[in-house]
């Protein structure tokens, strides 16, 4: 397959937008478009994974913690913030990284730990932040006489796309209003008189645009209207709130003492010590888990 054919498969798996804003996911190097015929799975890109890496003729590694945290200033061998790009880089090879973005997801890192643990029906401990995306709706008030006009304006300039599997284009939302104004004795009002109360029925036209456009909409939207000053707003739109987030809890299948679950959890994760704050005889009926060293969750739990 081609790297962009995977790095597609792990964004559905562990979509990007899900990992926190200080972190640092997805396709760090590689070409998209090369071919990847042999994949090797680790925690961190270290000198031994690369070589083995190497001995295996992989052409991608994916990783749990990203090799790149900090921006870089220079990529050089054998030094350097990241001296293993060079080396990964200089041999064709690729690397993608999820961390967060894969503890986050519903059935990622976290819900296994839950899972482990005995969580019945786990919830999100952390919340996934509600961002401003990438679009915004813009408002524009105008008589009917202009409305095909600057619709058509604000469509040509990109406004009015929605859709992610499907698309739509030309949308917009129109309703009928009144609207009301008093320019001065230096005005030109489109309708009415300069000095004298109006009030005149107009048409509300809303529509989405990326926000990257907007500029363009806005100039192209007052180019087609008639009306000396224009009344329009713009809305910035949020991310849908997803079901992700950092951490899990829930209640206990059954309560067990606080030494059995730490031997559960042991047993699970096959390791051979577990750090415990508290008596060990105590009864525990809810729990929570975090992957990574989640300090910062500490507030939520308590």
């Amino acid at each position: 397959m081609k790297l962009g054919e995977i790095g597609a498969v792990l964004e559905r798996m562990a979509p990007t937008e899900l990992a926190a804003d200080w972190d640092n996911v997805g396709l760090l190097a590689g070409d998209p478009d090369q071919p990847i015929r042999r994949i090797l799975l680790t925690i961190d890109l270290t000198g031994p994974v690369l070589a083995e890496a190497k001995r295996l003729k992989a052409g991608l590694i994916v990783a749990y913690h990203p090799p790149i945290w900090e921006p870089l200033k220079r990529i050089v061998a054998g030094r350097g913030p990241a001296p293993l790009l060079y080396e990964v880089v200089r041999r064709g090879m690729a690397v993608y990284t999820l961390h967060t973005a894969l503890d986050a997801v519903r059935g990622g890192v976290n819900d296994l730990l839950a899972k482990l643990v005995g969580i019945v029906n786990p919830q999100i401990l952390q919340a996934q932040d509600v961002q401003t995306g990438a679009y915004c709706k813009l408002v524009v008030f105008l008589p009917e006489s202009d409305q095909e006009r600057i619709s058509e304006a604000l469509f040509a300039a990109g406004a009015g796309r929605i859709g992610a599997a499907s698309q739509y284009g030309r949308c917009s939302f129109r309703c009928r209003g009144v609207g009301t104004f008093q320019g001065d004795a230096a005005s030109h009002p489109t309708v009415g008189r300069p000095g004298r109360f109006e009030q005149v029925e107009e048409i509300r036209l809303e529509t989405v645009l990326p926000t990257a456009r907007l500029a363009a909409a806005v100039q192209a939207m007052l180019a087609a209207h008639s009306y000396e000053e224009v009344a329009y707003d713009v809305y910035p739109l949020l991310k849908a709130p997803q079901d992700a987030g950092l951490g899990r809890y829930g209640d206990l299948a059954e309560p067990v003492p606080a030494a059995e679950l730490i031997e559960r959890i042991k047993k699970a994760l096959k390791l051979p010590t577990v750090g415990l704050i508290g008596p060990a005889r105590r009864i525990v009926r809810r729990a929570a888990v975090g992957a990574g060293s989640c300090g910062f969750l500490l507030r939520d739990v308590i």
